[in-house]
């Protein structure tokens, strides 16, 4: 029997992203998303209606994007505790500063644009520089973050969001034939989702990853560790920016906002299979895992679950990935070859006494 060559445009190119994909255990998010759809429709078939569907895409869109930075972040070996706090204090100062006044629209988004990548070269230049680690910077940050608005606002915030501020996160392209709007929140998540394919087969997108998998080797190779983990940093805040941007268009500016999303980030991007510790996994499988997360979510609504059973599912998802990537890791590693035991070396005679025949 001859083997049968795959030439150029007959799917083989398909089947190897396929592949690519549900390797190191991305292939699962893929399975639990069609299984959480499959129950949701059951339940409420009517959530199957392109209108439904194209309402949940714009709910999860800042979800989405905020795993895409929170992937940039892990995947090179470190974690990002302050998107949360910075989505809130985005859609805080956005709408103190706009006040309902349309002029302001534009001006305001640059400053956003301007504030969300200063916090994370900060993040990014105290742990790499001084070496604190990303956990604590992070977390240092989430904390001022939250305390300085709160005490702004008093706890109550001001002002209000224009609606050419509110256009991206509840606008979009209107009546188109059986769909009825297609959000501007969908092709932000495509065009985020797309950018970030592209940069992860750029060299430095290699290269962040490399550094995740082992930052003394990149190092060595000549890669700037510090520059690109800042790098990752940025971006992070830059794509918590925007998914404030969107969730102020969608929610609307209230005291919690932005509340837990570090950790449904995070949740979303372990459970596409991403190691924690960096250097393993795609930012598909990312984008996956936090539209699994909000369709779990979605899930326990139909179930009429309470809210609060949200945090413990995330945690658990959480542990079971770190637990399941150590197992992995584990399995993968080749043990060391135990030495075998020294041989005793064989007597050695005596000499003959001197004067002895």
């Amino acid at each position: 029997m001859t083997r049968t060559e795959v030439r150029p445009g007959s799917g083989g190119a398909a089947r190897t992203a396929l592949s690519h994909l549900a390797a190191g255990g991305s292939g699962t998010v893929f399975a639990l998303l069609v299984l959480i759809f499959a129950v949701v429709f059951t339940l409420n078939p009517s959530f199957a209606a392109p209108p439904s569907m194209m309402a949940f895409v714009k709910q999860a869109a800042p979800l989405i994007i905020l795993a895409v930075g929170q992937y940039f972040v892990i995947v090179s070996g470190e974690l990002d505790l302050s998107v949360g706090s910075l989505v809130g204090a985005q859609v805080v100062l956005a709408a103190a500063l706009i006040d309902g006044d349309p002029a302001r629209t534009v001006p305001v988004l640059l400053l956003m644009l301007v504030f969300g990548a200063a916090v994370g070269l900060v993040n990014g230049l105290i742990t790499t520089l001084l070496k604190v680690p990303s956990i604590i910077t992070t977390l240092g940050t989430m904390l001022v973050l939250y305390g300085a608005i709160r005490l702004w606002t008093g706890g109550a915030p001001t002002g209000a969001l224009s609606e050419g501020f509110r256009t991206a996160g509840r606008g979009g392209i209107e009546d188109v034939p059986f769909i009825g709007q297609i959000p501007w929140a969908l092709l932000i998540v495509l065009a985020v989702g797309a950018g970030a394919i592209a940069l992860m087969r750029s060299p430095y997108g290699r290269t962040l990853v490399a550094i995740g998998d082992n930052a003394t080797a990149a190092g060595f190779s000549g890669a700037r560790v510090w520059r690109v983990r800042t790098g990752a940093f940025v971006l992070s805040s830059l794509l918590a920016t925007l998914a404030g941007i969107l969730i102020g268009g969608f929610a609307g500016v209230t005291a919690q906002v932005g509340e837990g999303l570090e950790f449904a980030a995070i949740t979303a991007v372990v459970l596409g299979g991403v190691v924690l510790s960096g250097g393993r996994g795609t930012v598909v499988a990312a984008m996956a895992g936090a539209l699994t997360v909000e369709a779990l979510f979605t899930l326990f609504n139909q179930l009429r679950l309470p809210s609060t059973i949200q945090p413990t599912v995330q945690g658990l998802i959480i542990i079971a990935a770190v637990a399941y990537a150590a197992r992995e890791w584990t399995r993968r590693t080749p043990r060391p070859a135990e030495p075998e035991p020294a041989r005793p070396d064989p007597p050695m005679e005596e000499p003959p006494a001197r004067g002895s025949r």
